[in-house]
C-alpha cells in the first residue's frame, strides 16, 4: 500500500497518509524517508501508542540513536528515548523556545520523533520554520557576509541554569563551534543554522558586532512566512529534520498536561555551505520572497 503526501505549505510541512508506524514496508519506509528530505517535517495522525521498544526500532531505521547530553551517564532501558511532560507543576516548559534539538553537540541530531500521548484540550501547538527558507530569503550582500562564517553553540545556559539538569558529562556540557550556512547532505541545500536556545556569539568579530547579527538572525529565522504549525491530536507523530528546522512549542495550556516520548536519531558533524555550490534538487519554486 501506498502512502499519500499531503503539503502543508510550499516551503515546510507535509501531512503523511496511509501509514501504520508498527507495521511499515520497506517501500513505505523509503517514501517516509524522501518525504522528510523533501518537506523537512511529516507528520502522522491515527496512529497506535508506540511502545518504547516500537518507537527506538522506527527511529532506528533512520539511523543511529542520539543520547541527550542530560542523560549519557544513565542507565536506562531505552537510551535516547526521553518522557515529555508539561503540566501545572512545570516551572520551564522543553521546547517552549525556537530551537535546534541539542546544537551544541559535535553531532547534533539529524531527526527527532514525538509522539503525544495525552493533549491538551486547547493550545499546545507546535511551530516549525525552515531554516532552507530563511536563508534563501536573505539578501545577497547578507549571504556574502555569511559565507565562511562559524559560530558557538553551548549547553551550558539551557541545560545547567535553565533547565538545572544535574547530570552532566565529566567535561561539562557540550560546546561547539559549526557553520552558520550548512550543507544539508541528504538535500545538497544550503540553510541557515543558528537558534535562539543555543548559539551563544559568531566567532571572529567584535562581541557587539556578532551580537547584533545574531539578534538579526534569530528574528530572521522566526519569520511566519517560513513557518507551518501543527495541531496535535492523540498519538499523533511528528518527524523533524534538525538540520534545517527549528521548532517552538507553544505552552498556552495550564494547567493542563501535555505527556509523550521523544526519540533522537544521531546527525553528521555540520558541513559549511560557500557560496558558488550548486543545489540539488532545485528547488527555486519554494523560495520565500520577502518585501523590501
Amino acid at each position: 500500500m501506498s502512502i499519500e503526501i499531503d503539503p502543508l505549505t510550499p516551503v515546510i510541512g507535509a501531512d503523511i497518509h496511509g501509514a501504520d508506524l508498527q507495521d511499515l514496508t520497506e517501500s513505505q519506509y523509503q517514501d517516509i524517508w524522501q518525504a522528510f528530505i523533501d518537506h523537512s517535517v511529516i507528520f502522522f495522525r491515527d496512529q497506535a501508542q508506540l511502545s518504547p521498544e516500537q518507537q527506538t526500532a522506527f527511529a532506528q531505521r533512520f539511523g543511529e540513536i542520539h543520547i541527550h547530553p542530560a542523560a549519557r551517564r544513565k542507565e536506562t532501558q531505552h537510551p535516547g528515548l526521553m518522557n515529555m511532560r508539561v503540566g501545572k507543576d512545570t516551572d520551564v516548559a522543553a521546547g517552549n523556545r525556537w530551537h535546534s534539538d541539542v546544537s551544541c553537540d559535535a553531532e547534533p541530531p539529524q531527526a527527532s520523533i514525538l509522539q503525544l500521548h495525552t493533549i491538551p484540550t486547547l493550545g499546545g501547538d507546535t511551530l516549525f520554520s525552515s531554516l532552507y527558507a530563511a536563508y534563501d530569503a536573505l539578501s545577497p550582500g547578507m549571504k556574502i557576509y555569511l559565507d565562511g562564517l562559524t559560530a558557538k553553540h553551548s549547553g551550558e545556559e539551557p541545560f545547567r541554569n535553565l533547565f538545572k539538569f544535574k547530570n552532566s558529562v565529566a567535561d561539562g556540557w557540550p560546546e561547539n563551534d559549526h557553520p552558520i550556512v550548512r550543507k544539508h547532505v541528504d538535500s545538497g541545500r544550503p540553510s541557515l543554522f543558528v537558534d535562539r536556545e543555543f548559539t551563544q556569539s559568531i566567532n571572529d568579530k567584535p562581541k557587539d558586532e556578532g551580537r547584533a547579527l545574531l539578534d538579526f538572525l534569530f528574528n530572521h529565522t522566526e519569520r511566519v512566512a517560513f513557518q507551518c504549525r501543527f495541531r496535535w491530536s492523540e498519538n499523533a507523530i511528528a518527524i523533524w529534520d534538525n538540520r534545517c528546522v527549528l521548532h517552538h512549542a507553544m505552552w498556552d495550556y495550564w494547567p493542563d498536561e501535555r505527556l509523550g516520548r521523544r526519540i533522537t536519531v544521531k546527525g553528521e558533524p555540520p558541513v559549511a555551505w560557500h557560496l558558488g555550490e550548486d543545489t540539488l534538487p532545485d528547488k527555486t519554486s519554494g523560495i520565500v520572497k520577502l518585501s523590501k
